[in-house]
């Protein structure tokens, strides 16, 4: 039997791509903070961010002109969360109930 070493090509260098990643990573960062701070919410723990990150993420998109939507479904989230995080923020609710009431189950 041979003792082969199992040599990897040189060309592929995954440094570009993973520095692609990590700069559109951070774009998208910045813009969610931007946004978070034009809605009046950067204060927000970090807990109700990440609960609402991806409704803000659509906020963002619908601004730049990525989509338009009429959905009811989208308005009655939207007015959901500006309900829940102006409750906090007001201290009519707890963090917990706030996360709590915003939390969505993903659909796999």
């Amino acid at each position: 039997m041979m003792n082969a070493a199992l040599k990897t090509p040189r060309l592929f260098r995954p440094e570009p791509v993973l520095r692609s990643i990590f700069r559109e990573a951070e774009l998208e960062h910045r813009q969610i903070l931007e946004m978070f701070n034009l809605l009046g919410w950067g204060e927000l723990p970090e807990e109700l961010k990440y609960t609402i990150k991806e409704d803000v993420k659509g906020y963002i998109d619908e601004l730049n002109g990525n989509f338009s939507t009429n959905c009811p479904l989208v308005q009655k989230r939207r007015e959901s969360v500006d309900f829940w995080v102006r409750s906090f923020q007001d201290g009519t609710c707890t963090l917990d109930t706030a996360v709590g009431a915003l939390k969505t189950t993903r659909l796999h």
